[in-house]
């Protein structure tokens, strides 16, 4: 038998309503249909199953010893199918499962690892799984219950809350504006060594923006890389001119290891760090369970604007 087939799954609920109520106009009024559907619906199954599960007359029904074994199996499979709905609905109020977590690989690991950590300890019934990827991860395609996103969104099957606002920002080494100088302004990057992120969408295409005016650099590097701490560990040697986000450089100009460079403009000024889910029904507990977490500490400020990691 095809537990899917609707016609089938229409004669079961015929024969248990007929059961609890007796006769076929009490169980039409239940199931909403005619009582000479549920006649014929009986009939097939009998038909199919080779045996006679009621005996009619005028005033009564009766089912017969073989109708009234199948009863009473498919109540106990009714109730079987009721308990595992039950247990499915209890799970996902209860925050505890498996949960796939994508984060960019670079700013997951210098600020959003001990996040993670701490939601692990908060919730050890969870058993996450967290990919750490400078690639834009299909969440959907790939099965991850939610992302943390750097830059614009532009995947609309993604439900997205903005975390905060991405500043893409310039710097270099002290001793790389020695040698060659300063720029004042976007133009001036053309005459410079620019350390070039892969990932980023208009590369080789610096746009650079500040209030009302915005400016197009196409630059030129002798390295560049789809790895942001690659890139920052060659701007403290004073490789070149670094366009990175804040968050990968707080730490380095709080030291002095860098400085800004044209400090009144940035990169992709309408960016932002998000979080993403499919969907936002159906949500595990532990997908809203994180959700709230990350809200929570980004509602203290950026960690990276906090000079801690994970505070």
């Amino acid at each position: 038998m095809d537990l899917f087939d609707s016609r089938q799954a229409d004669e079961l609920a015929t024969l248990l309503a007929l059961s609890e109520h007796g006769s076929f106009a009490a169980a039409g009024r239940m199931l909403q249909r005619h009582p000479s559907v549920l006649s014929k619906r009986l009939g097939a199954m009998e038909l199919r199953l080779g045996i006679r599960l009621v005996e009619r007359t005028t005033r009564q029904l009766r089912f017969t010893d073989e109708g009234a074994r199948l009863v009473s199996r498919l109540r106990h499979a009714v109730d079987l199918i009721a308990q595992a709905e039950q247990d499915a609905a209890q799970g996902a109020a209860q925050v505890r499962g498996r949960l796939r977590i994508a984060l960019p690989a670079a700013m997951g690991r210098l600020w959003l690892g001990a996040m993670v950590s701490e939601f692990a300890l908060a919730y050890p019934e969870v058993s996450l799984e967290v990919e750490y990827a400078e690639r834009f991860v299909d969440i959907v395609a790939e099965g991850f219950d939610a992302a943390i996103r750097i830059g614009e969104l532009a995947d609309n099957r993604l439900v997205a809350r903005k975390l905060c606002d991405h500043r893409r920002i310039l710097c270099a080494a002290p001793a790389y504006l020695q040698r060659h100088g300063e720029p004042n302004t976007p133009a001036d990057l053309a005459d410079h060594n620019c350390l070039g992120f892969t990932g980023l969408h208009s590369y080789p295409e610096w746009k650079l923006a500040r209030t009302d005016d915005q400016q197009s650099i196409k630059v030129r590097s002798t390295m560049v890389s789809n790895d942001n701490e690659a890139l920052l560990s060659a701007a403290r040697m004073g490789l070149g001119i670094l366009a990175g986000g804040e968050w990968l450089m707080t730490r380095d100009l709080a030291s002095g290891q860098l400085v800004r460079v044209l400090p009144d403009w940035q990169l992709d000024a309408d960016a932002g760090v998000y979080l993403v889910r499919p969907s936002a029904r159906y949500n595990t507990a532990a997908t809203t369970a994180f959700k709230q977490w990350i809200e929570a500490r980004f509602a203290r400020g950026a960690p990276w604007q906090l000079h801690e990691p994970g505070e």
